[in-house]
């Protein structure tokens, strides 16, 4: 291994449960890694509040509004491997975990259409990982935490 390329990212995402349903999207072609399912969510930009990107993100990659948010975890992965452009890389992503309320009768869409997301959907919890997959690590962590995230708690 050559030395590798030190990242750390610093994300805000939405954990969207409505009964047996989770809001989900997937990562387009230019994104990393493409094809797999993750929360909504992305990147915070510099000087923007944490809030303020999930509410952004959130609408950006489902064209859904948030009625509320509270940051409910914090996930993280820590990968020294082969990444973008097959080159080594030293990845910390820094996942803040916010349980968001939204309406479940409107349709998710992607509105930043050509990014790095190119499906939103609600999925059935019991197809995660099955029927939708891959799925993230952030993904599955707020599957196994999902009382956490439900609305009133």
């Amino acid at each position: 291994m050559t030395d590798a390329t030190r990242t750390q990212r610093l994300g805000a995402y939405a954990v969207v449960i409505v009964g047996e349903r989770i809001l989900l999207t997937r990562i387009s072609p230019v994104g990393y890694p493409a094809g797999s399912w993750t929360l909504p969510g992305g990147g915070v930009d510099h000087g923007e509040s944490p809030h303020d990107a999930v509410v952004r993100e959130l609408h950006e990659e489902t064209g859904l509004q948030a009625f509320s948010s509270r940051l409910v975890d914090v996930h993280d992965v820590h990968v020294v491997a082969e990444g973008r452009d097959d080159r080594w890389e030293d990845y910390h992503g820094v996942h803040l975990l916010y349980a968001v309320e939204v309406d479940p009768t409107v349709e998710p869409h992607v509105v930043d259409v050509g990014g790095t997301t190119d499906v939103a959907r609600w999925v059935a919890v019991a197809d995660v990982g099955a029927a939708v997959s891959p799925v993230l690590p952030m993904v599955e962590h707020a599957l196994a935490h999902a009382d956490q995230f439900v609305a009133g708690v």
